[in-house]
C-alpha cells in the first residue's frame, strides 16, 4: 500500500463517523500505537490498523443505533428510512444511557484484540448495559448457543433483538422464555456475572487472571463510588500469580438522577488523582471514541509489561486505570442529562410525534449503509487469521480446574475436647501440601489466627507490599486481608482456577452476602439452561458463631448469614452446620468435591467434644443428617440438633429424659437444605427422597428442634419434618443477647437442655412438675436463678 494511499486511510479515520470525533491527543497516541505494533511484528502494516479503527468507528455507530433501537422500537429498517408509530413499542424500557456509552468501550475490546491478535478476557460491572454487549454480538454473529438463529444482524434478527428486549415473556414453567435479559446473564456470549450488583466487578477483576492472561474490567463511575474496596487493586495484584488486569471505568458523571460524586468534584482530573494516592496509573482518555479506548487498553499492557521486564521490580506496580471520559447516553438525543439513564426522549415514541422526530433524526446520524456495515464486519473479524477464539469463548468464560487431591483422614478420638477450627486447620495444611501447584486465595476480613487457623496463616501469609519482621506477612502471601467483608470474599471468587476460602465472624458474613448472591444466581441460572460451571466449590466459613461470641455485644450474634443463603437454591447455595473437629472436615472435604457452589459452614471455634467419629462424620454429610443417640422407633421423642452447641444441650437433654424414664433419640441435621421440599426439578436433585427422609423422620413422631438460627426460618426450611404445633417445637435464637456467656445465651434464648425437656413434655402431655426440679421450673418461668440450669447433674 502507498503512503498516499495510507494518508488517505488515516485522513478519513480522522474525519470521525456519525457523533464520533477524533481529538488531535487521541490522533497523535493512535500513530504512535500503530507504529508500535507494526515494529514489533504484531500488525503486517500501519495501513491495516487504521482500517480496523475506521470499521471500528462505522460498527459503533450502528450498535448505538440499535441500542437506541431495543429500547423504543420492534423492528429497524436497514435502508435507513425513518421508523412510523407503529414500528415502536406500546411500553419503551431499558437503560439507554449507560448502555450508548458501553458500546464504543466494548468496540475498543474487540479493536484492540484485533490489533494484537490476542482474545483478551472481559466483564462488565455494570450489567444492566448489556444491550451494548448483545447489539454487537448481533451484529458480528458472536452470540451464544442460546441465541445463534435467533438474533442476527438481518432486519429480522435485530427486530427479534429488539421484540425481546423486555418483553417479560414467559415459559409455562415460569422461566424467561426469551435469551434475553435487562442485564448479563448466561445467554449473553461471554458474560461471567450479572453485574446487577454495583461494585462487585471492580473488586474482583484483578484476582481473575493468571500470567499469560489479560481482563479487561468495564466499571462505572457510579459503582466507583458504591464500592471502594476496587481502590485497594494495586495492593493485590502481582505479576508472578497474576495475568494482566485492565481496569476501564465509563465516566459518564451521572447516577440516575444526578450527577456522581466524582463529578461533582472535578470530574476525570480529580479522579485521576484519588487514584494515583492508591497506587494506581490513571490515564484519561475520550470515552466516545472506541480509538481513544483501545489505545488506553493496548497502553495499559505496554505499561505492566516494562514493568514486568523491570528486574527489581517492586510492589506496589503502579497497575495502570483507564478513564473512558464521556457523556451519558452519547451519540442519541437526551445525551447529558438525568433523562438519558433510562428513556431519553422524554417521551414515548408510538404517541408522541416530537418524541418520534427526535428518535428519527438520532439514529439517521448514526447510520451506516448495509454494504459498509458488511464491509467493516469483515474487518473486524481477524479470529481466523489471527487462530485466535472469538470473545465469547475467552479464558473466564469456562474455567475447569482439575480435582485437588484430598489426603485421607482417620478422625479424632469420638470424646476429645477440641477446637473445630484448630482440626480445620490442621486438615487444610494437608491438603496445600498435596496441592503445591494449585493458586490458592483466603478471603480474610480480619483475623485467622483468632480463629484457631494458625497454621493456615502462618504457610500462605497476608499479602502485602513491605512485610513487617515478625509477622505473617509476605508480598506473594495467598491471604487477601482486609477490613472490608465484599473485598476478601471476592479474592475467593475470582479465583476460579484455583483453591478458596473465605474465613470471618458469623455476625460480620453478613455484609458479604450482596456478592455471595450474585455468584449463587449466575451459577443457578447456568444450571438451569444446560451449562456447568465447573469451578471449585468456594467454602464460607463463619466462625466466632452466635453462641460463642458471647463476651461481645449484639451486634457480634447474628445468624443471619445461614438464614439468608438457606433462602437460595440449595443444590448451589449449600448450608452446613459441623458439630465438631470430624464433622467439620467431613463437610469440607466434601464440598471441594462438588463445583460452582457456595458453601456456608457455621463451624465453632472455641473446644467441644467430639461426637462423630470418622465414618459417621462422613455418613452424616452424604445424608444432610444422622442419628447420634438412639433411634426413633425405640424413642418417644426425637431432639433434633443442628449446630455444635444446640447438640450439646440435646444430649443433656437426652440424659435427663433417661434419668427420668423417658425414651428419647438425638439426630443431628448438617444441611438442612437437603430435607426441605424442593421448589423446582434442579432443586430436587439435592434432596433427599420421601423414603430416606422417612427412615430418618418418621411420620407422627413428636419432634423437638434445636437450630443455631432463629426457629421460625428453620421450620420453613424444614417443612417435611413440621408436623405442626401439636408435633413439633422449635428452639433457636430468638434475637437476645448481650455481653453474656455462653450459657447465658442459651438460657436468654429458651435453648438450654431444661427448655428441650420442657417442651417435649408439652409434646407429649408429660407432667413437667415430675420431669423436672422444682428449682428448674422456676428457672424456665423466669422467678428462679438462670444458673440452676447450668450443668445438670446427669
Amino acid at each position: 500500500m502507498t503512503t498516499q494511499t495510507m494518508n488517505a486511510l488515516q485522513s478519513q479515520w480522522q474525519q470521525g463517523k456519525g457523533p464520533i470525533r477524533h481529538q488531535p491527543e487521541t490522533v497523535e497516541r493512535v500513530q504512535a500505537l500503530l507504529e508500535r505494533l507494526h515494529a514489533e511484528g504484531k500488525l503486517p502494516t500501519v495501513e491495516a490498523g487504521y482500517k480496523l479503527l475506521l470499521a471500528a468507528d462505522k460498527v459503533s455507530c450502528m450498535a448505538m443505533s440499535i441500542v437506541a433501537h431495543m429500547t423504543y422500537a420492534q423492528r429497524i429498517n436497514l435502508s435507513g428510512a425513518p421508523l412510523q408509530a407503529e414500528d415502536f413499542k406500546a411500553v419503551p424500557e431499558g437503560h439507554t444511557g449507560g448502555a450508548l456509552n458501553m458500546v464504543p468501550a466494548f468496540v475498543a475490546y474487540l479493536v484492540a484484540n484485533a490489533l494484537t491478535g490476542d482474545t483478551r478476557s472481559w466483564l462488565m460491572g455494570q450489567g444492566h448495559c448489556v444491550a451494548a454487549i448483545e447489539a454487537i454480538n448481533a451484529l458480528t454473529g458472536d452470540v451464544s448457543s442460546y441465541q445463534k438463529g435467533r438474533y442476527d444482524r438481518s432486519e429480522a434478527g435485530l427486530a427479534q433483538l429488539m421484540k425481546d428486549f423486555y418483553s417479560y415473556a414467559m415459559d409455562a414453567e415460569g422461566h424467561a422464555a426469551v435469551p434475553l435479559g435487562s442485564h448479563a446473564g448466561p445467554a449473553t456470549a461471554g458474560a461471567i456475572m450479572e453485574g446487577g450488583y454495583l461494585g462487585f466487578a471492580g473488586l474482583q477483576y484483578v484476582h481473575m487472571p493468571v500470567p499469560g492472561e489479560s481482563v479487561v474490567a468495564f466499571l462505572s463511575d457510579g459503582a466507583f463510588e458504591e464500592q471502594r474496596g476496587a481502590d485497594w487493586a494495586p495492593r493485590w495484584w502481582r505479576a508472578e500469580d497474576s495475568g494482566m488486569a485492565i481496569p476501564v471505568m465509563v465516566l459518564n458523571g451521572r447516577r440516575i438522577e444526578e450527577r456522581t460524586q466524582i463529578a461533582q468534584e472535578g470530574g476525570a482530573p480529580w479522579l485521576a488523582e484519588d487514584l494515583r494516592h492508591n497506587g494506581f496509573d490513571p490515564m484519561i482518555v475520550d470515552g466516545r471514541d472506541p480509538a481513544a479506548i483501545a489505545w488506553g487498553i493496548l497502553e495499559a499492557e505496554h505499561r505492566l509489561a516494562n514493568f514486568i521486564a523491570q528486574p527489581q521490580h517492586q510492589y506496589p506496580a503502579p497497575l495502570p486505570y483507564i478513564i473512558a471520559e464521556t457523556e451519558k447516553g452519547f451519540g442519541f438525543a437526551g445525551a447529558g442529562t438525568n433523562a438519558a439513564h433510562n428513556l431519553p426522549l422524554g417521551g414515548n415514541p408510538s404517541k408522541d410525534q416530537h418524541a418520534r422526530d427526535a428518535f428519527n433524526n438520532s439514529v439517521s446520524a448514526l447510520f451506516i449503509p448495509a454494504v459498509e456495515l458488511d464491509e467493516a464486519l469483515a474487518c473486524l473479524d481477524t479470529h481466523q487469521q489471527q487462530n485466535r477464539v472469538k470473545e465469547s469463548q475467552h479464558a473466564l468464560v469456562d474455567r475447569h480446574p482439575e480435582n485437588i487431591s484430598l489426603p485421607a483422614w482417620e478422625g479424632e478420638t469420638v470424646g476429645k475436647v477440641a477446637s473445630p477450627m484448630q482440626a480445620l486447620d490442621d486438615w487444610f495444611l494437608s491438603v496445600l501440601d498435596a496441592n503445591p501447584d494449585v493458586r490458592v486465595r483466603i478471603g480474610n476480613p480480619d483475623e485467622l489466627a483468632s480463629n484457631k487457623m494458625g497454621g493456615t496463616l502462618q504457610r500462605l501469609r497476608h499479602r502485602v507490599n513491605e512485610p513487617e519482621a515478625g509477622v505473617p506477612e509476605s508480598v506473594l502471601g495467598s491471604v487477601i486481608t482486609a477490613l472490608n467483608e465484599e473485598a476478601v470474599a471476592a479474592a475467593a471468587l475470582a479465583n476460579k482456577i484455583g483453591l478458596n476460602l473465605i474465613v470471618t465472624y458469623e455476625a460480620f458474613a453478613v455484609k458479604m452476602l450482596g456478592i455471595l448472591r450474585q455468584e449463587i444466581i449466575f451459577s443457578r441460572r447456568q444450571r438451569e439452561m444446560g451449562q456447568s460451571p465447573a469451578w471449585l466449590s468456594v467454602p464460607l466459613i463463619v466462625t466466632s458463631h452466635t453462641w460463642e461470641n458471647s463476651k461481645n455485644e449484639q451486634s457480634h450474634q447474628d445468624p443471619t448469614i445461614g438464614e439468608a443463603l438457606l433462602g437460595e437454591m440449595s443444590d448451589t447455595s449449600r448450608v452446613l452446620f459441623p458439630v465438631d473437629g470430624n464433622t467439620a472436615i467431613a463437610a469440607m472435604s466434601n464440598v471441594y468435591q462438588h463445583r460452582a457452589q457456595v458453601a456456608t459452614l457455621i463451624i465453632s471455634k472455641r473446644d467441644t467434644p467430639n461426637r462423630f467419629d470418622a465414618d459417621t462424620a462422613k455418613k452424616l454429610v452424604e445424608a444432610g443428617a444422622w442419628h447420634l443417640v438412639g433411634t426413633p422407633e425405640s424413642a418417644e421423642v426425637q431432639l433434633v440438633a443442628m449446630g455444635a452447641y444446640q447438640l450439646e444441650e440435646a444430649l443433656k437433654a437426652h440424659a435427663w429424659l433417661e434419668k427420668q424414664g423417658r425414651s428419647s433419640c438425638v439426630t443431628v441435621i448438617m444441611e438442612p437444605g437437603r430435607l426441605r421440599v424442593p421448589r423446582d426439578k434442579l432443586e430436587a436433585q439435592s434432596v433427599l427422597d420421601d423414603a430416606t427422609l422417612q427412615q430418618l423422620f418418621p411420620a407422627g413422631m413428636k419432634r423437638v428442634l434445636l437450630t443455631h438460627t432463629r426457629p421460625e426460618p428453620m421450620l420453613g426450611v424444614l417443612r417435611r419434618l413440621d408436623s405442626g404445633v401439636a408435633g413439633t417445637r422449635a428452639l433457636g435464637y430468638i434475637n437476645r443477647g448481650g455481653t453474656l456467656d455462653v450459657f447465658g445465651m442459651l438460657f436468654a434464648n429458651r435453648c438450654t437442655w431444661a427448655h428441650a425437656v420442657d417442651a417435649a413434655a408439652e409434646l407429649c402431655s408429660w407432667d413437667r412438675a415430675q420431669l423436672l426440679e422444682p428449682q428448674h421450673l422456676q428457672a424456665l418461668d423466669g422467678k428462679g436463678k438462670p444458673s440452676d440450669l447450668d450443668h445438670p447433674e446427669v
